[in-house]
């Protein structure tokens, strides 16, 4: 595993221009948000939201749109950093007033009056993306101060292990415990199809974790 790992150090490397330049040149969001794993994800939140009364969800890294068309929710708020991602996903809900579309950067995010709070906050394929220490702590902040009673996360929880110049697997759930307050995680959801390797893009290292705002 060790040997597989690549090191960014010396490398300049923009996780958001890798984004943007991956979807201007015809890429999607990956096998993540298609096929089984859609069904999958979709299975799983949907239900979340019924069980949970939720009708209003923000989601950090939107990407092409397609996940959410299999998302049930009355109101939906999507953010990514690559502006053609948000021009696909403005093409294709276009008149769907229940969805909204922004454009996001860490740097530029400054929510004091809630604006954006929704009930939930979902992170479905993006912390493992975020390969720049101060991309994936201000995500992480931003996702939590965005939701009111929940935050998924649908991540893996690995130690520091990085497999490609824009992948990066953390141990994310000991960086929320003692960097974000007021928040615990309530339950795991393991993966219906997990990755028999990190080239598998049938599975997915990628597990639910479920966080539950404390009263």
């Amino acid at each position: 595993m060790d040997s597989n790992n690549i090191s960014l150090q010396g490398c300049d490397f923009s996780s958001k221009d890798y984004w943007e330049n991956r979807y201007k040149s015809s890429g999607n969001s990956g096998s993540g948000s298609y096929h089984n794993l859609a069904m999958f994800k979709a299975e799983v939140l949907n239900q979340l939201f019924e069980q949970c009364k939720i009708k209003s969800v923000i989601e950090f890294g939107c990407g092409d749109g397609n996940q959410l068309g299999l998302l049930k929710c009355q109101r939906y708020i999507g953010l990514d950093v690559s502006l053609t991602a948000i021009e696909q996903c403005r093409s294709l809900y276009k008149g769907d007033k229940s969805k909204s579309f922004f454009l996001y950067d860490y740097r530029g995010f400054i929510d004091n009056a809630g604006l954006f709070k929704q009930e939930c906050a979902i992170s479905l394929d993006v912390l493992y993306h975020l390969v720049e220490d101060e991309v994936y702590e201000s995500y992480i902040r931003h996702l939590f101060s965005s939701a009111g009673k929940l935050v998924v996360i649908y991540a893996a929880d690995f130690d520091h292990i990085q497999v490609a110049k824009h992948v990066l697997y953390r141990r994310f759930t000991k960086y929320v415990k003692e960097n974000i307050l007021g928040w615990t995680m309530e339950f795991t959801i393991k993966n219906k199809y997990p990755a028999k390797g990190f080239d598998d893009d049938q599975g997915s290292m990628a597990d639910f974790f479920v966080y539950i705002k404390n009263l």
